[in-house]
């Protein structure tokens, strides 16, 4: 049997006591949801009454799944293809009622005897929130999803205002409809507003523990798309929706306390940092070149992650640079939680469950390494010469796709945490976007990618 941290079985009175709430709720379906390789939301629905063995012996999953690819192809593997089967798990006790007489619950892939798949988005980040566990650090994680919001009619609005209010009163209806689901659901909205770009807003949601915090993020994908279709929109999470449009970005925060003491505050290294702190944020930064292909993976990534938007397109860190990939966010009056930091590369198309659990698989190995701070950028780090950027030890990420799966599959890291069959199908699901693209018309790629990550 195996011994890694799994999705626990609940018993027939705790099976029986959520099914009670909700079908007291008026649910009548329950919708099993996974993101895959692609960072696309699949799943499937079961009517109440079999909600017990959608938790316990899962429903029927081809093993391709993990290999399934944004636009519907499939990347196969050595070792995955037509044979095999999979099953998926419902956690119930993550169930939420969304209304309409639905239920959404996260899944977990097993095998058919039972065992947690070696492939499972999920349960890679379950088992690096348990790894934290286990050295007595608690770690709480936020996201944050910029997304653009796009009429079926096609017909955009001209006179967007950059963090206006304009915005936010021509889509009052939806933003209201939103904030209500969202609340409905227990998300923990913290804020939500028209962003930079056109058509552009954002959400943060508050800290939970890791995989909590994820399934919050991948339930506000799925409200967002359902909400949006209610009032004649279409919600894009492309990390470039449109051409001549900024990008979008899923910026994820962590903090780490030690026994309630935070890591990030109260020490006496650079910006209050303890030493375990700089070790975390000194993994996370030596990681970043490897792993940019788990962040940033798709085709269209690479638009995005440039110099000048802020999309953090270099590994350093510095106190409130929105240009270094880690942003530290140090514990002022401004910011309630306490000191973070903010991981600026990561982006819609990232499956959320492979991006913070690499991050923080990242930070982990800082920790056991004490792996030293390196020096802080406290300027933009475009402008810095040769010299000066390999004095402070910064590097800019991969430009191009190509370049970041190369990294990726050279990675020791990215396979030590991710194991070897995970780490292939993550490869090449994206290896096939990057075949399929290479060469075509930017605005073609946008245009056929433009709701690949959205509900």
């Amino acid at each position: 049997m195996s011994t890694r941290p799994s999705l626990p079985v609940l018993s027939d009175a705790e099976i029986g006591s959520v099914v009670d709430a909700l079908a007291g709720g008026g649910v009548r379906q329950v919708l099993a949801s996974i993101v895959d390789s692609a960072g696309v939301l699949r799943g499937k629905q079961v009517p109440l009454d079999r909600v017990r063995s959608l938790h316990r012996s899962g429903v029927g999953a081809s093993a391709t799944w993990a290999v399934f690819c944004a636009d519907n192809a499939i990347a196969m593997t050595p070792g995955i293809g037509a044979v095999g089967d999979k099953r998926l798990r419902a956690d119930l006790e993550a169930a939420v009622d969304v209304g309409g007489g639905l239920a959404w619950a996260p899944a977990e892939m097993f095998t058919q005897d039972g065992e947690p798949d070696e492939v499972c988005w999920r349960g890679f980040l379950r088992r690096q929130q348990a790894a934290a566990e286990e050295v007595g650090l608690e770690v709480l994680a936020a996201g944050e999803i910029e997304f653009v919001l796009l009429p079926e009619s096609g017909q955009r609005d001209a006179s967007w205002t950059a963090y206006g209010l304009s915005p936010l009163l021509a889509h009052e209806a939806f933003l209201a409809e939103v904030e209500e689901e969202f609340d409905r659901a227990g998300l923990g909205l913290e804020q939500l507003h028209a962003e930079y770009g056109g058509d552009q807003f954002e959400l943060s949601l508050a800290p939970a523990a890791p995989l909590q915090a994820v399934d919050k993020l991948v339930l506000a994908r799925f409200l967002l798309g359902r909400v949006g279709r209610r009032h004649g929109l279409r919600v894009s999470l492309s990390p470039q929706p449109l051409v001549d449009g900024m990008g979008n970005g899923a910026h994820l925060h962590l903090s780490f306390t030690r026994d309630g003491v935070p890591l990030f505050s109260g020490g006496d290294g650079p910006r209050g940092m303890t030493a375990e702190g700089g070790s975390l944020v000194a993994g996370i930064v030596e990681a970043l070149p490897e792993i940019v292909g788990l962040l940033a993976p798709s085709a269209l990534s690479s638009v995005r992650l440039q110099p000048g938007r802020w999309s953090g397109a270099f590994a350093c860190w510095g106190l409130e640079n929105r240009e270094a990939a880690v942003r530290f966010c140090a514990a002022t009056q401004g910011n309630p939680y306490g000191a973070n930091v903010e991981v600026k590369c990561v982006d819609p198309s990232a499956n959320p469950y492979i991006a913070c659990g690499a991050i923080l698989g990242a930070a982990l190995r800082g920790l056991a390494a004490g792996t030293p701070l390196p020096p802080e950028t406290d300027q933009d780090p475009s402008g810095l010469s040769v010299e000066e950027a390999r004095r402070l030890g910064v590097v800019q990420l991969a430009g191009t796709q190509e370049e970041a799966l190369d990294a990726l599959e050279k990675s020791a890291v990215a396979r030590e945490l991710l194991g070897e069959s995970l780490h292939e199908a993550l490869v090449a699901v994206r290896r096939h976007e990057q075949r399929q693209f290479s060469g075509t018309d930017i605005a073609e790629v946008v245009d056929r990618l433009r709701f690949a990550w959205s509900a």
